[in-house]
């Protein structure tokens, strides 16, 4: 049964799908997208492809991503292996627990500082592991060269490119901090005025710093003179930041979480990634409940879905950390039994308050990519500077704009999030991959903060519950909530919104509920399906076709018996 018969929202899908069988690359960006398919087309794999186009999203999305961040990669390789290369960001070691003055003890201002010191300026920016980590992928997973890796990213920083009304509202959003700093100002509001959609936007400094690292590698940063010049700006303008700590920088490979949900295999990061551990939880709870039956979007259902991110949201800010600083009991929030235990707290007819049984200022502004070859490699990847532009500021001569993760530190000293000399932050980062009697169906992610696990999961049931199309369960209507407001996307009727008003539940309606979804969905015959939703400039590119059939030439043919 289709499930808008069962549907208490219904919506028509802005975007469309794309089908292909040799490659897939799905971005928020279509130059992003382009790249990745380039490198395919040039006989890289899908992580050549993805790490291609995360070097041309820091030119074209600048706003959300940059070498000077951190992210993580749920990667699946040909061979079945699957892991997570965590390259998030981590405190310098001159960090301290009373490095902020936080101005609140109470929500929703708790984690703000004196000064927005933690927010904006030196003094925000984290040791950045993103081009460590893409670095690093590419030699461990890749097969192509590096310098051929950031080609693209190079030359749309050179010769420019023309801006979206996404990027261009996201500058006019933050420009009156632009303008604090002169060098990003330089770029972004030119002549005192945002640039806005259409315009040229050219990066030369940033191509010049993307040249350095083509020929040098990472080490350019992590110990070279491009980093010793980063550090030297970025210490004498007041941050905690020193050339040790690049110097020092390591990613970590972990092993990834895994859990079932109606005989799905589901995978997602570990902590300190908190979206694989937030996602299973919130799915075991669900399991208990016929979700098919109850429908897409209506007051059921979505009352079911709101009391488990509630639950779930309870114990991912009392214990989610970095698991070198902090216990982390993952093996019992994924399992059965906790469900078991929780679920029997939700109140079918009310909506209710719940505690952890075992806090989080985490950015919206982030993107992700997620790619698929033929041979079998998956990457779905989450990578962020946090803040829309991080800390706001460009690093004079290199185009770098660095991070600002040391927001996502708790600024008062003794709990599981606060600031800690060499702690890694923690993400709500949730990249997934579906399997199903161990072959991939689906792998999936996006932007959005700690709205990503919600949204992420919900498109997990878009697609195991609803049977929707890939298309279909990332365009569908989200919501979201971590125990106060309810925020549920506008396109969700006012009825349903109303009837949950009188259950308890404090709704507020939203344009939007995180960002732009990137998926793919794997069927048995090969082929692939890649789309994005309408919350990004996201598009999915394929790679169709392929070579002559063996022993094909264009003239003569020698076997057609005669010659012209």
């Amino acid at each position: 049964m289709d499930w808008r018969s069962r549907a208490g929202t219904s919506f028509i899908c802005e975007k469309t799908a794309v089908t292909a069988s040799r490659g897939m690359a799905v971005t928020n960006h279509p130059l992003a997208s382009a790249a990745a398919v380039e490198m395919m087309a040039a006989g890289g794999n899908a992580v050549d492809a993805a790490i291609a186009a995360l070097f041309t999203l820091t030119v074209v999305e600048p706003m959300m991503v940059g070498i000077f961040g951190g992210g993580a990669a749920l990667i699946r390789l040909a061979d079945g292996r699957e892991v997570v290369l965590d390259g998030l960001s981590t405190a310098p070691a001159a960090a301290r627990a009373d490095s902020f003055t936080p101005i609140s003890d109470t929500w929703p201002d708790y984690m703000e500082a004196k000064g927005r010191a933690n927010r904006v300026g030196p003094k925000a920016v984290a040791v950045p592991g993103t081009l460590k980590a893409w670095c690093e992928a590419a030699e461990q997973f890749g097969r192509l060269p590096l310098s051929d890796l950031i080609a693209p990213a190079i030359r749309h920083a050179e010769r420019g490119f023309h801006l979206s009304s996404y990027l261009a509202t996201c500058i006019a959003e933050i420009a009156p901090d632009l303008a604090l700093d002169a060098a990003i100002a330089a770029v972004f509001l030119p002549n005192g005025r945002p640039l806005g959609a259409g315009d040229l936007l050219i990066q030369k400094d940033y191509a010049n710093t993307l040249r350095l690292i083509a020929e040098e590698g990472p080490q350019a940063l992590y110990g070279g003179e491009l980093g010793r010049r980063v550090a030297d700006y970025l210490a004498g303008a007041g941050s905690f930041l020193r050339f040790e700590d690049l110097e020092r920088y390591r990613t970590v490979t972990r092993e990834p979480v895994r859990g079932t949900y109606r005989g799905f295999e589901i995978i997602g990061p570990p902590p300190p990634c908190a979206g694989g551990v937030h996602t299973l939880q919130i799915l075991n709870l669900l399991e208990a409940y016929n979700i098919a039956d109850s429908g897409f979007g209506t007051c059921e259902t979505l009352h079911l879905v709101l009391e488990a991110l509630k639950i779930a949201a309870a114990d991912r800010r009392a214990v989610t950390a970095d698991p070198a600083f902090v216990d982390v009991p993952v093996e019992r929030l994924i399992s059965k039994a906790y469900a078991d235990q929780r679920r029997m707290e939700i109140d079918l007819a009310r909506a209710s308050t719940f505690e952890a049984r075992i806090r989080s200022n985490e950015s919206a502004n982030t993107t992700h990519v997620t790619v698929a070859d033929a041979e079998g490699n998956i990457v779905t990847s989450t990578q962020t500077i946090n803040s829309l532009f991080g800390a706001r500021i460009i690093i004079p001569g290199t185009g770098i704009i660095p991070n600002n993760y040391m927001y996502l530190f708790d600024p008062h000293p003794g709990n599981a999030l606060s600031l800690e000399p060499g702690k890694r932050i923690t993400s709500g980062i949730t990249a997934l991959i579906g399997k199903k009697e161990g072959r991939p169906v689906f792998a999936l992610g996006l932007p959005g903060a700690h709205r990503i696990p919600a949204s992420a999961m919900q498109a997990v049931l878009n697609l195991i519950d609803h049977g929707m199309d890939v298309q279909e369960a990332v365009e569908a209507p989200r919501v979201f909530t971590w125990g106060q407001e309810v925020e549920i996307e506008t396109s969700v009727p006012v009825e349903i919104r109303d009837m949950l008003g009188t259950m308890g539940h404090r709704v507020v309606g939203v344009d939007h509920v995180a960002g732009g979804m990137c998926a793919i969905g794997f069927s048995d015959d090969g082929r692939m399906t890649g789309a994005a939703c309408w919350r990004a400039d996201g598009v999915p590119m394929g790679l169709g076709g392929g070579s002559a059939r063996a022993g094909t030439s264009f003239w003569p043919d020698p076997r057609r018996g005669r010659v012209y």
